[in-house]
Order: structure tokens, then C-alpha cells, then sequence
């Protein structure tokens, strides 16, 4: 079950941005991936650099998942599909629009030695806080039988980092991804002498199979300190966030932790799973204004903050609730994971439902 305690943390400015990036394991595959745990992590993010998306669709997707959760606009980029062989996957950038602007130049690297398998996808932003403009590379590196396989790809971030100084001379350049590689190997040697350092030098970001425990350190965002003196941050360690175990998520959200950096230094503000305060408010004017007018909710129709009025539903459940329709009786409401009879006894009581 979704926590949906808030934790006590230090809330983040506005100015404060933070940028992540995760790797979504086959997100748009067939897989019963559940978006709504997706879009309960993403909501802490203001700019997510993703790998391993298969279908566009599911970017668009996520955006609106986030928008109905955050009630803030959400903006994102796709890449074409990328890779040598008959697997390949997409890039992808979401970014809350609030807080981080498209500054453009968005464009797939152009790999005329053809070094890496995956070309990364560099664009540019703008953090509205401050105004300041900075470029990202998403990267995912190829995995290969070995380290040496790994290595050429790693050594060439250092032709990725030139490129993104020569389109935007003074703006910071960042590099995130999965790269498959520790930072501790000598293969990023080339990278450290232009004066880049990862954010994340201890822990692990994959998922082992054991509740709690992480194994490799491949996510990370490398990047120069002195462009970001005040810069931090920490792995994502979203099972026990979302309250779930570790094969639980490897299955349905991923077997890689986002690792995220707030630009200024600041502390993550750790949102309810269930939804962020915007929502909620829109609920609460929602439900008394269907109150007052006698609109009932129909599960077939209603709209998340219309959803989000019966008891115990919530913008996350609300979102499967529209994703599976048609529903035949409020009865089929016990398929969502964490709703019981009771609950739905609760939902039946409260007269909201139109039948």
C-alpha cells in the first residue's frame, strides 16, 4: 500500500530546483508497470532526465499523471528510438514548468564514429528561479559482457561535455544517466579532467532482490562543483518511500532508484504518495461544490478531482480508476490495490456515487 504519511523535511524553495534522472526499466512495454508509483516519485523532481522508454505514449502519459497530481504544468521532450540492434529505446525530459523552462536545442548526439549504442539526448534549460541556463546529456550506456565493453562509450562523455560547451559556452553542463560503470573507475578519467566529479561517489542506486539492499552505483549525475558550489543530493530509495518491497518494484516500477540533485543546495520536500497540497485543495473545493449542486460521481466519467472526493480514492487511485473503465458496478473498486470491502462499503454510504 502507497504511504501517505508526510515525512518531516525541510521544504524546498521555489528557486531550488531539483533534477533527477531514472532509469524506467521497458517503460511503454507491455509490463504492468503502475505509472501511478511512477508519478507518486517523479512529483518531487522539477526536471527527470529518463531511460529505457520504449512508447512515447508513455511520457505523455506520465506528464498528464503528474499534472492531475502536482497541479502544476508539466512539459517534456522525446527522442527518436536509439540503439544498433533490434532493441532500442528513447530518451525522454519531464519538467515542471513552474520551476524549469525548455530553453531549446534539444537534438540526439550526433556519433559519427559511432561509439556509443545509445546516442545521448542533449537540451537546454533554463532554472526560472535564478535564470540560470544549463545544458543536460541523458545517457544510457551499453551494458555489454564487460567493463571494457563499457569503457569506449564512458571515455567519449568527454567529446559529449565539448559539444555541450561549444553550443552554450557559459552555461553549466551536466551529464546524467545510467552508465553502467562506478564512478570510481579509472575509464572516467577523461571526463575528471575537464573538471567534472559524480554527485552520488558512495551507496548504490539498483534494487537487489532483498528488501532494503542496493547493489551497483551506475546512476549518477556528473557535473563541475564550481558551477553548483551549493549543489547536493542523495538516491531516491523509492520501495521504501512508496512502502513496497524490493521485488514489488523491480517488477512494476523499476530496478534502478533515481538519483536527484537540488541545484542550491536545499532538501528534498518529500510529498504524500497520495498527492501533493494542490490537489487536495482542488478536491476540497471540488467535493463542495458537488455537494451544493447535488452532482453525483459516476466512475465512468467523472474527472480525477471529481474521483477524488470519494472516500479514501485519491489522485493516484482516481488515475487507475479512469485507466481501467468501464467499471460495472463500485463492487469492482476491491481490484485496486488497498481498497477492501470496507472501503467500498465507505464510498456506497457517502452518496457521492451516482449509482
Amino acid at each position: 500500500m502507497l504511504l501517505s504519511l508526510l515525512l518531516a523535511v525541510s521544504a524546498l524553495s521555489h528557486a531550488d530546483a531539483v533534477i533527477s534522472t531514472w532509469n524506467l526499466k521497458h517503460a511503454g512495454w507491455n509490463n504492468g508497470k503502475r505509472l501511478e508509483e511512477v508519478t507518486a516519485v517523479a512529483q518531487h523532481m522539477d526536471l527527470i532526465g529518463l531511460q529505457e522508454v520504449m512508447k512515447d505514449g508513455v511520457v505523455s502519459d506520465l506528464e498528464h499523471r503528474l499534472e492531475a497530481l502536482t497541479g502544476d504544468d508539466w512539459g517534456s521532450l522525446v527522442s527518436h528510438e536509439v540503439g544498433r540492434s533490434s532493441y532500442q529505446e528513447r530518451y525522454a525530459y519531464l519538467y515542471r514548468e513552474k520551476t524549469i523552462a525548455y530553453h531549446g536545442g534539444a537534438a540526439v548526439y550526433l556519433d559519427t564514429q559511432d561509439v556509443f549504442a545509445r546516442e545521448p539526448l542533449i537540451a537546454t534549460f533554463v532554472e526560472k528561479g535564478t535564470g540560470k541556463t544549463f545544458s543536460v546529456a541523458n545517457v544510457h550506456i551499453l551494458y555489454g559482457d564487460s567493463k571494457a565493453d563499457r569503457a569506449p562509450e564512458i571515455h567519449a562523455l568527454a567529446d559529449i561535455y565539448d559539444l555541450m560547451k561549444e553550443i552554450t559556452p557559459r552555461a553549466p553542463a551536466i551529464i546524467m544517466g545510467d552508465f553502467n560503470m562506478a564512478p570510481s573507475e579509472s575509464a572516467w578519467g577523461d571526463l575528471r579532467a575537464l573538471g567534472l566529479r559524480p554527485l552520488i561517489t558512495k551507496g548504490a542506486t539498483t534494487l537487489s532482490s532483498t528488501d532494503g539492499r542496493y547493489a551497483s552505483l551506475y546512476d549518477n549525475i556528473w557535473f563541475v562543483p564550481g558551477e553548483w558550489p551549493k549543489a547536493r543530493g542523495d538516491v531516491f530509495r523509492f520501495p521504501a518511500y512508496l512502502g513496497i518491497t524490493h521485488k514489488t518494484a523491480r517488477a512494476d516500477v523499476s530496478d534502478h532508484a533515481p538519483v536527484y540533485m537540488a541545484l542550491d543546495g536545499g532538501s528534498l520536500a518529500m510529498q504524500p504518495a497520495g498527492g501533493a497540497t494542490q490537489v487536495a485543495a482542488l478536491a476540497s473545493r471540488s467535493a463542495k461544490a458537488a455537494h451544493s449542486s447535488n452532482i453525483c460521481v459516476d466512475l465512468n466519467t467523472a474527472n480525477t478531482a471529481q474521483l477524488d472526493q470519494l472516500p479514501n480514492i485519491g489522485p493516484v487511485r482516481a488515475a487507475y480508476i479512469i485507466d481501467h473503465r468501464p467499471w460495472a458496478s463500485s463492487s469492482q473498486l476491491t481490484r485496486i490495490r488497498g481498497i477492501g470491502k470496507g472501503t467500498v462499503d465507505k464510498i456506497v454510504a457517502s452518496g457521492l456515487l451516482c449509482s
